[in-house]
């Protein structure tokens, strides 16, 4: 005989809840907890800057010591600089821009990470906030000026895959949006945290994001507002102006403040520093209209529409942007991972053109075609990127071949999910692949280097998740 039942998971909730205020007295943590589910770890986190970010310190604490270790092990290697130079070009360069209320939020991280017992500093949780600024955009320019060699690494190579429908191009006329995660498999099998995050002021928003980083980092959210957001990186940006405000603070203050597409431009380009230059995709679910911002450091182009879609793969449309921001892409290269798949995103959203849905967005996160070599072949050009089975690597990032690397997480949302603030992910490949390290690494041992950090990424199901969600229950079957 078979039946449903639902059970509660009474040892999950004890480890799930171990940091919870249940068993610890400290008042900081009231309202804060943390479950795990489908390969994610859910946070939610309420209150003042202060309380929030000891939340999210002390929820998080061994997640965020794990995470800043893959940096100490990077930085050196990839970046030819150690993990104190960027300790303190976060101090010195990005801490004096940062507005009271992240500086709040920055410093409750580290006394929730101490709280629980950790060593880590200010300067540690400065740098990681800061690290895709910091590394890809500063240290170039801080290299050129020295007359010192830039490493193939410190450069903005742009490696994410999205896209943004409404009107006609959905099949209910409203907005479908869609993004994965391209990084390296040390980075992306940590970058697994939903945040759930009711400000003290602001609108209550849900992001996915990286253990100890106020923002979602590859910026895939909703806000109270409506507003469905997410971007793909500029490729090969260039500038950095010291005297700006570092992006990871204006990407969080928009995803927390932002009311409409004009404000979120609007916040995104004040003060910007040109670091971690992306094009964004923003919808707004109250109006259906969609946009398309690149912000480079000198130009920053917003298009709208209530009327079709824009895809986006780490190509510059615009042409001022490609001529003064973006000088080392070239758009007519149709063998680079970048133009590849765009033209892909293109040959699929309108091969699916007024149809498209969630189901058929994690289809196109999940799409292994190649479009300059004509047929299936998972690797460095298709949308589910899988860098680590190319055998030549990618040449305009100066990725090495069997670089291990590529689409580390798929994510999914439409306005009636926004709605809700709720959206559908997947950790791991989006197409449901298993990455193993230790396979891996005996075929590939010029990557030993990354051993302490390079774990196993298995790809987890397609999960939902909505804010104020709480411990989920367990279906028993028998």
């Amino acid at each position: 005989m078979r039946f449903a039942a639902l059970l509660l998971l009474a040892t999950t909730s004890v480890a799930a809840f171990a940091a919870s205020p249940a068993t610890s007295p400290d008042p900081r943590l009231d309202g804060s907890y943390k479950f795990n589910e489908g390969g994610w770890t859910y946070v939610h986190l309420a209150g003042t800057p202060e309380q929030i970010g000891f939340q999210h310190g002390y929820l998080l604490a061994r997640e965020i010591e794990d995470n800043v270790q893959v940096y100490t092990v990077t930085a050196p290697h990839a970046d030819k600089r150690p993990w104190s130079f960027f300790r303190e070009a976060g101090k010195t360069v990005l801490w004096p821009k940062l507005d009271p209320e992240y500086q709040a939020e920055l410093k409750g991280i580290v006394e929730g990470l101490q709280a629980h017992g950790s060593t880590l500093d200010l300067w540690d949780i400065v740098a990681l906030n800061g690290d895709i600024e910091l590394s890809e955009y500063y240290l170039p320019m801080l290299n050129a000026k020295e007359k010192r060699p830039n490493p193939p690494a410190a450069v903005a190579p742009g490696k994410c895959s999205a896209f943004i429908a409404t009107g006609s191009a959905t099949r209910d006329g409203k907005i479908v949006i869609a993004h994965s995660n391209w990084s390296s498999y040390a980075e992306g099998e940590r970058w697994t945290v939903v945040f759930d995050i009711v400000p003290e002021k602001g609108q209550h928003f849900l992001m996915d994001g990286l253990p100890g980083v106020i923002t979602s980092a590859d910026d895939f959210g909703v806000n109270a507002s409506g507003l469905m957001i997410t971007e793909t990186t500029l490729p090969m940006a260039k500038g950095f102006d010291v005297k700006g405000v570092p992006e990871f603070e204006r990407s969080r203050k928009a995803m927390q403040y932002a009311t409409s597409i004009d404000e979120y431009a609007a916040i995104m380009r004040k003060g910007n520093n040109g670091g971690y230059a992306n094009s964004w995709l923003i919808g707004d679910r109250k109006t259906g209209e969609i946009g398309y911002l690149e912000l480079g450091l000198h130009h920053t182009p917003l298009t709208k529409k209530k009327d079709g879609y824009f895809v986006s793969s780490n190509f510059a449309q615009n042409r001022l942007v490609i001529r003064d921001d973006t000088p080392g892409f070239n758009p007519k290269n149709p063998e680079s991972s970048m133009n590849a798949r765009r033209i892909r995103a293109v040959q699929f959203v309108q091969e699916h053109y007024g149809k498209l849905d969630t189901a058929l967005a994690e289809a196109y996160l999940s799409d292994h075609y190649d479009s300059y070599e004509h047929k299936i072949d998972r690797g460095k050009r298709s949308l589910c990127g899988h860098e680590d089975l190319s055998p030549v690597g990618e040449k305009v990032w100066h990725d090495p071949p069997f670089d291990p690397g590529g689409a580390v997480t798929g994510k999914v949302m439409d306005s009636d999910m926004a709605a809700k603030l709720s959206f559908t992910g997947r950790a791991g490949h989006p197409c449901g692949e298993d990455f193993l390290a230790a396979p891996f690494l005996a075929a590939h041992p010029q990557f030993a280097w990354q051993k302490s950090i390079l774990h196993d990424m298995k790809a987890g199901p397609w999960t939902t998740f909505t804010a104020d969600e709480k411990q989920p229950l367990l279906v028993a079957e028998n």
